[in-house]
């Protein structure tokens, strides 16, 4: 059974009557509390039938805690209570929403507040005669949620007593606003906690003071349960996450235990699994001689498909087996916290390959599979290798050769005005502010831990789905402290919807609050680095008025300068003749500069002219060179930054054969990525390649899902 049971009737204007029922309601057997002495009395034979018309009438009322407590110990006493929760959690179906307003504030064991129980938003005493003429006399449809938690969970958590739950609802009732589809402003609820002996409740009343407003669906619902249990339970969810993350490691130590178990009987030539070594033999073969990298993500399918039958067969093994089992368990749990109601047999548990919570199990099978290739038997995974590396990278790569000792040389900008996407971050980079600057509050720009941090959450890795929740939070902090570079990322989650919902007005508010600190900066200590974002913020219209004019002088300041991004940005304008007279061979010289210094978008541009004549004379082989230089210039930029316009520019050029082979499988995986990042391009794409039957991997489903996602980002299909 669930922990939390979550009910969301409603009452429409024309009052609902069961007429059989209310005859019980005044007449049954059972309503009195059963003395103390009699509590393992037998249930009685009218008990029974009333209970029988009760289930036939209302049939949910079978997901009651109640009734699972009659079915373990049938009682006197439980089904009494039954019959009480039964049909105190469907008065709304039995009488006017007036009455039920009454009911649910005076009835016995509601805890009062004065003379009746209910509460609201306000803390100012509700007078309970107006609140049922009010709620009575309304046109549209009467919303009647009802929580119920289990006794020795609710004195557990502390939800034994009403100011607990007016706490919880008043800070739920935006998300009841967001999934019943009414204005916040709008939103008008009240509610009652009614303190049962066996399992205490909170009925709610909801309703829009726009009669035309709000509708409520089943996934609606769920959210809502979700959301309930999260704030309720979060501290037993804390643990059982826990749990779960350290059953997660053991199974990935037991696999890798298995795997070099095998490897070494391979070694020694004493053979036991002769599937999964033909398997690990065969896997290392293939991986001899395919080129790119070798991990999981980026493998074509058949080689995938190896890796799976590896990891499946691995599965099998005794200690992994039980590993997966226990995690799984946990799982469960967490999934009975959220889930009203669960199967009473869960079906099986997906196939060790198939769970995506274990891709680096994958990648420790490549891993081993190329140490068997060149006959390196070694027996760790992949994971502290990848981390290893990235942190080496991220803290190695050369700096700009002309860069003054206070810059930054992370670009985290978006797409200019044309559609062509900037640099994401290069490298962590060097600068920090002054602590007294990022304790005070004052405007600066620091790569510090924590936007470190944000910025993981944000992009996620091979292995980690992005949490967007978490990104905002850590930005939010760090905006807080004065960092302009999270201000300008808060900017970008709001305007596309990632972690909160979309809300143009709070993107413009953060992004004016970025253009500013970094004006405060710039006008402290000229920085090419802070001139370039500004420019970049004029040029996209972020946080002031759309003005190539302006963005072309900060711009020309930052490359004067020699900054390779600021040179890339003022190319373009030259190119399209924004805020300054067109001239391709100015556009062509500062692409050319900026590609000198290894900006792969500048490659990509010089390409393009050298391929159309345009700003030079035509050159082919030319223009293949620098195709090439820029696709492998974005991939070494992506594996740092996991940007989503890195990502769909990726795709494109493995889709399109464009500096790289034709490759399809890998441009699929490219643009999965980026549109789990809300990217519209990608997921168009990604509609588009499902949708043609000669692609090989059509699958008209998964076109209509990622074609309406774009649809409903602006793509205009």
């Amino acid at each position: 059974m669930p922990r939390i049971i979550f009910k969301c009737r409603y009452i429409k204007n024309a009052a609902v009557h069961l007429e059989n029922l209310v005859e019980y309601v005044a007449t049954r057997e059972g309503v009195e509390m059963i003395p103390q002495d009699k509590h393992t009395l037998t249930v009685t034979e009218k008990q029974k039938k009333l209970m029988a018309d009760i289930l036939a009438q209302l049939p949910d009322t079978g997901d009651l805690f109640e009734y699972e407590d009659y079915l373990n110990q049938p009682t006197a006493e439980n089904a009494s209570e039954f019959i009480t929760v039964a049909l105190d959690q469907n008065l709304d179906r039995l009488s006017h929403q007036e009455v039920y307003v009454n009911y649910i504030a005076t009835r016995p064991r509601a805890e009062k507040l004065g003379n009746h129980g209910l509460f609201s938003d306000e803390d100012t005493p509700l007078v309970l005669s107006r609140v049922a003429e009010e709620v009575g006399g309304h046109a549209g449809n009467v919303w009647t949620p009802i929580i119920s938690l289990r006794r020795e969970d609710a004195v557990r958590l502390g939800y034994d007593n009403t100011s607990a739950w007016m706490a919880l609802i008043r800070k739920q009732r935006n998300i009841f606003a967001e999934q019943m589809k009414i204005a916040p402003e709008n939103l008008r609820w009240y509610a009652a906690f009614h303190n049962e002996g066996h399992h205490p409740h909170c009925h709610m009343i909801v309703y829009s003071v726009n009669p035309r407003e709000g509708y409520v669906t089943k996934i609606a619902i769920d959210k809502m349960r979700s959301s309930l249990a999260k704030e309720i339970f979060q501290q037993d969810l804390i643990q059982i996450y826990s749990e779960q993350t350290a059953q997660r490691n053991e199974l990935a130590g037991k696999s890798r235990e298995a795997l070099r178990e095998i490897i070494g009987r391979m070694s020694s030539g004493a053979y036991e699994s002769e599937t999964i070594e033909a398997l690990l033999k065969h896997l290392a073969e293939r991986l001899k001689h395919t080129s790119g990298k070798k991990q999981y993500g980026y493998l074509k399918a058949p080689l995938k498909a190896i890796v799976d039958q590896i990891v499946d067969e691995l599965a099998k093994n005794e200690r992994v087996s039980e590993a997966y089992a226990k995690w799984q368990e946990l799982r469960n749990e967490v999934l009975r916290t959220y889930t009203d109601k669960l199967p009473d047999k869960l079906p099986d548990p997906l196939p060790l390959s198939r769970q995506k919570e274990f891709k680096h199990i994958k990648n420790m099978v490549i891993s081993e599979a190329m140490n068997i290739g060149g006959h390196h038997f070694t027996f760790e995974g992949d994971e502290s290798a990848d981390i290893l590396n990235e942190e080496t990278v991220s803290t190695t790569q050369e700096f700009d050769s002309m860069m003054t000792e206070n810059e930054l040389t992370l670009v985290t900008d978006e797409a200019p005005e044309d559609g062509d996407d900037m640099p994401p971050p290069a490298s962590e980079g060097s600068f920090r502010a002054d602590s007294e600057d990022a304790g005070s509050g004052r405007p600066h720009i620091a790569w510090s831990d924590r936007y470190k941090e944000a910025g993981a959450f944000f992009y996620g890795s091979d292995e980690l789905e992005p949490d967007f929740e978490q990104a905002l939070r850590l930005f939010l902090l760090e905006a807080e402290a004065g960092n302009a570079l999270a201000m300008h990322d808060l900017g970008r989650m709001y305007a596309d919807g990632l972690g909160v919902d979309m809300d143009v007005e709070a993107a413009s508010s953060w992004y004016e609050k970025a253009l500013s600190a970094f004006l405060d900066i710039e006008a402290n200590e000229e920085n090419r680095y802070v001139e370039y974002r500004i420019g970049k913020m004029h040029a996209a219209g972020l946080g002031t008025k759309q003005d190539y004019e302006e963005a072309a002088g900060w711009f020309e300041m930052a490359a004067s300068r020699n900054h390779k991004y600021a040179q890339y940005s003022l190319a373009g304008l030259y190119y399209r003749g924004q805020g300054v007279d067109q001239s391709f061979e100015n556009a062509f010289e500062l692409y050319r500069r900026s590609a000198r210094q290894r900006v792969p978008y500048a490659d990509y541009e010089l390409a393009k002219m050298y391929r159309d004549g345009i700003g030079t004379e035509k050159n082919g082989e030319d223009s293949e060179l620098h195709f090439e230089k820029a696709f492998y210039g974005f991939k070494r930029l992506e594996e740092q930054s996991h940007d989503d316009k890195l990502q769909y520019r990726l795709g494109q050029m493995l889709y399109s054969g464009t500096g790289t082979e034709e490759n399809v499988e890998v441009a699929i995986v490219y643009f999965e990525k980026a549109a789990r990042l809300g990217n519209v391009h990608a997921q168009y794409m990604l509609g588009k390649i499902y949708l043609d039957v000669d692609s090989g991997d059509e699958n008209a489903e998964r076109a209509v899902q990622w074609l309406t996602k774009a649809a409903e980002n602006g793509n205009s299909l």
